[in-house]
């Protein structure tokens, strides 16, 4: 038979309750507060998927998908997924690693054909696969968004890598969240199938799970099937990619999204094909990366995030949130629960329904037997949080020991940030009370905004442009992050854009100075 004629039975025969009436009682709260924040125009429209030991509960899709055409949406709507993806991308990097194609302990330079990685700190070699995958490689915090009104699109994956694939930190020593690295992902996939990406996600995970509804970006004719994202103050966007689109690209409905859940907790329904073996799906859900050092609570495996609830249940997970995306995947794989809550406009809502449906759903007590560990013994990665400063001028009155700190880093330091076209040159003047000036390129030196030092860590904004290409496409502040390290100034100028009701840009550089 047709793969397209399985599709279309399995897509008949799902067993599904979908009727109100039908609900489940535990159920019936959710949806209730779902009509509420539509009726009270909260947010365009929300579709929802619960399923449980291998049968959809309940499906179903409330509001507008468009606004402007007055389509409804329902469980079949396509939403754009914003970071979800990188646990779909994840899967068809796991089809190549059982093919003996890539291995997950290896350096990903050797999968990326002519691009590679720039050790600024540590060694390129020590970022493997897995490192990538985990976020623990050293690469920075990176989104790069192309607007399809806008006369620039995306550069080619291996420009993108090229240009911002930098190591900022030694690969294992630390958690960093990082788009780039899923956009490398999906150029590992191309680079060692031999086929486009986009082809390759069709063709080996969403064909064979039965997934007709899922896909890469929006493709051609499945228009009309696919939700409008909306920004806050209800303006449709513009459609908008990435590039980085291995993290960010996918589009599902909630139907396709909990069946794909459902293969992932080992119950995959009729006519899925089992595209990888359940040690494969251990592997993705094994956390080796810890998200919060010492808590032993959260971890992040290959393309899953993982958490401990107050219940004892291992929680196995992604979210997704960017302009007009709202989306969460749930799963509790000990036992066999995924939810899927996806909503095209900014709203909290996905994330509190879908926890708080699990909850209903869950036993009291958790089998500490048939749990996952959450988060890896050991703390083998620590998190590294960027934290931006604002617009205005306030500089922080340092105590004796903050005194003692800025002493340390106290003269003149000279250097430069490095750009994929060419070195911008930068000058800090720091003195002892905490007083920071930067003078950037050939511009007046000026205040660093919001300069502060916190476990010796300098940071602050440059107010002016980098002058690159890419950030002059959509201006914004540039946050300083830097560390002394072997008596050298070293770390990252991050040109955050604003582009607002639109989302805009986070481009890391690495920095060096060196003390006058």
């Amino acid at each position: 038979m047709h793969a397209s004629r399985l599709c279309v039975l399995a897509l008949i025969f799902l067993p599904t309750l979908t009727r109100a009436d039908e609900l489940p009682a535990e159920l019936q709260d959710s949806r209730a507060k779902i009509i509420k924040q539509i009726e009270e125009g909260n947010l365009p429209s929300l579709a929802i998927a619960v399923a449980r030991d291998g049968k959809i509960l309940w499906e179903e899709g409330f509001g507008l998908a468009d606004r402007e055409s007055g389509r409804k949406a329902n469980e079949h709507t396509m939403y754009s997924l914003a970071s979800i993806s990188k646990p779909i991308t994840a899967t068809g990097l796991m089809i190549l690693v059982e093919r003996g194609k890539v291995d997950l302990d290896r350096p990903i330079d050797e999968y990326l054909g002519g691009a590679k990685v720039t050790a600024r700190v540590g060694n390129a070699a020590d970022a493997t696969v897995r490192r990538v995958a985990d976020h623990t490689a050293g690469l920075p915090l990176h989104y790069q968004f192309f607007y399809v009104d806008e006369p620039s699109g995306p550069p080619s994956r291996a420009e993108t890598i090229a240009r911002y694939a930098n190591l900022y930190t030694v690969p294992g020593d630390r958690y960093q969240y990082s788009n780039l690295g899923y956009g490398m992902l999906d150029y590992v996939i191309e680079q060692q199938s031999g086929k486009p990406y986009t082809q390759f996600m069709h063709d080996e995970v969403f064909a064979p799970l039965g997934l007709d509804h899922m896909a890469i970006d929006i493709p051609k004719g499945m228009e009309a099937q696919t939700a409008t994202r909306y920004a806050g103050n209800g303006d449709a966007l513009p459609f908008y990619t990435f590039d980085h689109p291995g993290a960010s690209a996918v589009f599902a409905s909630a139907h396709d999204l909990v069946r794909f859940g459902m293969f992932h907790v080992k119950t995959p329904v009729d006519g899925q094909s089992a595209i990888l073996s359940e040690k494969a799906i251990d592997e993705m859900q094994r956390a080796t990366a810890e998200t919060e050092p010492g808590r032993g609570r959260s971890g992040y495996g290959v393309g899953w995030g993982t958490a401990r609830n107050r219940r004892g249940y291992t929680l196995v997970s992604h979210t997704g949130g960017m302009p007009g995306v709202a989306t969460i995947l749930l799963m509790v794989p000990s036992e066999k629960i995924v939810v899927v809550a996806l909503a095209n406009g900014p709203t909290n809502l996905p994330g509190n329904l879908a926890h708080a449906i699990v909850d209903q759903l869950l036993p009291e007590e958790a089998d500490p037997a048939k749990q996952k560990a959450a988060a890896p013994e050991a703390n083998v990665a620590a998190v590294e949080k960027v934290e931006g400063g604002g617009d205005g001028e306030a500089q922080e009155k340092p105590d004796d020991k903050k005194r003692a700190e800025w002493m340390d880093l106290a003269g003149e330091w000279k250097g430069e940030i490095a750009t994929y076209q060419g070195a911008k040159p930068l000058r800090l003047t720091i003195d002892a009370e905490g007083k920071v000036e930067v003078q950037l390129n050939d511009a007046a030196a000026a205040p660093l905004s919001e300069a502060n030092l916190r476990r010796g860590v300098l940071r602050g904004d440059i107010l002016g442009e980098l002058g690159t290409d890419d950030s002059r496409r959509l201006p914004g502040n540039i946050f300083l992050e830097l560390r002394l390290v072997e008596g050298k100034l070293q770390g990252k100028a991050i040109v955050f854009s604003k582009n607002r009701p639109r989302g805009g840009n986070a481009l890391t550089h690495w920095v060096e100075l060196s003390r006058e």
